[in-house]
């Protein structure tokens, strides 16, 4: 507790030897806390300390060294101690605890005594006369950290070598495309100086590598309000620097981890999986190409090389194995290379599929597939060879369709982000969950699917009863959400809407003037470009509803759907403004290939031959998702509306102009035709008499009954084209002026 006289005594520090209490002497209460993480800095100490002195004069303050040295460093400090009117603290670490900088500055702010802490380096390449700076722009404009930086206008790196610079303001971009949001107002994320204020950072948060603190500080608390100022960083004092290769690493390890924090293991599986495909690719090429081995056999051979340098890297690095018995490092390996060769079994078919049927060279077809079992053979080895366990997600996400369903998911959903809502609920009416083994949530009612790995492949339960039904998942579905939502969720959302009175019917929908026309088409004709090109030339007169998806009630409301689009470089040359960024462009390239026509009849071959196709598909699409983006992505001003009243339905087909009208009967034949057409890939086949079955009612008859009462008296226009024009039609079809109600775009 302060006297009246503003003086308290410092809390002790922990002594450089035995960790003992160094007394210091009272002083005032100090305002900022300066941090100073040393290594071998004993040519700078003298320096340093004068000039800080000098420096920061309008408020008191105290240093706190964080010491790793094994020079003079700690004895150059201990005797300047007496020779200032601040406080100085010293930390002075012992070998076992000198875990990098970013650790030494969380130390230091743990015995901290102010309400401001200041971080800075020790080698005078971060002046002290900036330090008044940072914290009169903290208090000006109330930001709990204002950071020194090098690279805004104003600042400057003299101080830095020409590959220094390089690699200062390539770390800085590569931050900020991995984390746009939480860097949006800093130009030098990599920055060493910088102030904060203390009770706005949890040291206990901070789980740094290396020596760029700043940006974990950044990423761990996302709600600080920052700013920054320039600076030139100066010439080293004396000393070497610090940054190697080690570190480098060490840096780009922290920047992986806060990226994908959830899922930084399997980050460093991947990695390491990445280099055992360049092992494994030489070995094939020397075996298949320099050998003539025949290609199949050829993988297996490559496949045992590259097996040992992967056990090596996920031994030491992805799980960090300390040494143990030689019995259980025996059989790490011995399972390890069981598990690369096991899955083979299902790596050589595809290799086949890859080489003789999509005519990839038998050298991409390895590298394919091998990338294909890398989440398979993750999960595994995390449960099984490194016992780590699998973890269920304990966070929860909430969707009110239309409060016609609600579905709590442990999985985000994307395709129902529309539907998102923040105020959780109890009463679900459907339930998602993850376990790493669904059969325990079975019973003799349930519907359940397996494939051959159980658990560690595809597998599903169902349990439904009058008020919820849940759906059991394993792992690998949920590393996929887009395999859960399409391949699970949304066939049961299906049948789900017929018990409620409304059909989820396949096929987009846009409106004019409260009335809605209704574009069906059978998978892989073009209704998404279709639709694209329409609302692109009708911007502002025709607003959007649905893509792929829409809900038809019986008296002939439609609601809308509004997922994500899946497109493809056609697609996107339908909307030539899309704003996607470079990245995004360029990895449309390699996912057009995947999910375009050709891959998707590739997957509906494997569907029908007798592999695992649901497992597959789930691998696939976790490596390399599907391009899919909310409307306003591709045209910005779009507008949504809720719904709409039926006007017109609108069968798009490709081949030889024609143009006709159809029955009644037809009309919701070819709907309900079309929606079925929609849910051909597995599991779905197998469990739709299943699913689709209600207290002993087929819901297919219920489902009928209703598009049919929706489209009653309704035109329906089958519109065939060679040149796929559809789009310059359909405006034309809705004549009559009634009310909408638009809603903002939403991600």
């Amino acid at each position: 507790m302060p006297s009246e006289n503003n003086t308290t005594t410092v809390a002790p520090p922990i002594s450089q030897a035995n960790g003992t209490a160094v007394p210091v002497a009272p002083t005032v209460t100090p305002v900022v806390s300066i941090v100073i993480p040393t290594r071998n800095e004993s040519g700078n100490v003298g320096a340093l300390l004068d000039r800080v002195g000098k420096a920061v004069t309008s408020v008191p303050f105290e240093v706190v060294f964080v010491d790793d040295s094994t020079d003079d460093t700690v004895s150059k400090i201990e005797a300047a101690k007496t020779n200032y009117p601040f406080a100085i603290k010293i930390i002075a670490r012992p070998a076992e605890r000198r875990n990098g900088l970013g650790m030494a500055v969380v130390e230091g702010m743990k015995i901290a005594s102010s309400e401001w802490v200041v971080v800075m380096d020790g080698d005078l390449q971060h002046p002290p006369e900036v330090i008044e700076q940072l914290l009169s722009k903290a208090k000006a404009n109330g930001s709990d950290l204002v950071a020194a930086s090098r690279l805004s206008e104003g600042g400057g790196t003299e101080g830095l070598s020409w590959n220094r610079k390089l690699i200062s303001k390539s770390l800085a971009g590569i931050s900020h495309v991995m984390f746009q949001k939480n860097l949006r107002t800093m130009s030098d994320p990599m920055t060493g100086f910088f102030i904060f204020r203390r009770s706005a950072v949890n040291p206990d948060l901070l789980q740094p590598k290396g020596f760029k603190i700043l940006l974990e500080i950044l990423i761990r608390c996302p709600k600080l309000k920052t700013s920054e100022i320039p600076f030139k960083f100066a010439q080293r004092h004396a000393g070497a620097s610090k940054a190697n290769s080690y570190e480098m690493f060490n840096l780009f390890q922290q920047i992986l981890e806060l990226r994908f924090s959830s899922q930084s293991r399997l980050i460093r599986f991947i990695i390491v999986g990445g280099t055992g495909l360049v092992v494994n690719s030489l070995f094939m090429y020397l075996f298949n190409n320099v050998l003539g081995i025949f290609y199949v056999l050829a993988s297996v051979l490559a496949t045992q090389g590259s097996t040992g340098w992967n056990f090596i890297g996920t031994e030491r690095w992805v799980f960090k194995r300390k040494v143990d018995s030689r019995k259980k490092f025996v059989m790490r390996i011995i399972s390890f290379y069981l598990l690369s060769n096991f899955m083979l079994l299902f790596r050589t078919p595809l290799l086949i599929i890859f080489v003789v049927n999509l005519g990839m060279s038998p050298l991409l077809g390895n590298f394919v597939t091998i990338v294909m079992m890398t989440v398979v053979r993750y999960m595994i080895s995390e449960k099984f060879i490194w016992g780590s366990g699998t973890k269920v997600a304990a966070k929860l996400y909430y969707y009110n369709i239309h409060d016609i369903i609600k579905v709590r998911s442990a999985k985000k959903l994307p395709e129902l982000g529309y539907f998102a809502v923040t105020e959780p609920f109890d009463n679900p009416d459907i339930n998602v969950m993850i376990s790493s083994n669904p059969a325990d949530f079975k019973s003799a009612k349930s519907i359940n699917y397996d494939e051959v790995l159980g658990a560690f492949g595809f597998s599903i339960v169902i349990n439904q009863s009058e008020t919820r039904t849940d759906v059991i998942a394993s792992p690998l579905i949920g590393l996929s959400p887009h395999v859960l939502y399409t391949n699970v969720v949304e066939a049961l959302l299906r049948w789900m809407f017929v018990r409620k009175g409304y059909a989820l019917m396949h096929g987009a929908c846009l409106a004019k003037d409260g009335k809605a026309v209704f574009v069906t088409a059978q998978t892989d004709t073009g209704k998404t470009t279709t639709i694209l090109h329409t609302l692109r030339e009708n911007l502002g007169q025709m607003q959007f509803l649905s893509d792929d998806m829409t809900i038809v009630a019986r008296d002939g409301r439609v609601l809308n759907y509004p997922k994500p689009l899946t497109i493809s470089l056609h697609t996107l040359r339908a909307v030539k403004a899309a704003p996607l960024t470079v990245l995004e462009r360029m990895f449309l390239q390699v996912q057009s290939r995947l999910h375009s026509r050709g891959g998707r009849k590739a997957a509906m071959w494997l569907s029908n031959s007798s592999m695992p196709a649901a497992t597959l598909n789930a691998i696939v699409q976790k490596v390399i998702p599907p391009p899919k983006y909310m409307v306003h992505r591709l045209i910005p001003k779009v507008i949504y509306v809720n719904e709409a009243k039926l006007s017109h339905i609108l069968l798009i087909e490709r081949g030889s102009d024609f143009e006709g009208k159809l029955s009644e009967d037809e009309k919701a034949k070819i709907l309900v035709a079309n929606a079925e057409d929609a849910y051909g890939f597995p599991p779905y086949p197998s469990l739709a008499h299943l699913v689709s079955q209600w207290n002993g009612e087929d819901l297919h008859k219920a489902e009928t009954a209703i598009v049919t009462a929706a489209t009653q008296g309704l035109p329906a226009i089958h519109l065939r084209r060679s040149q796929f024009g559809w789009y310059k039609q359909i405006p034309s079809f809705i004549q009559d002026k009634g009310a909408y109600t638009p809603v903002p775009s939403t991600t």
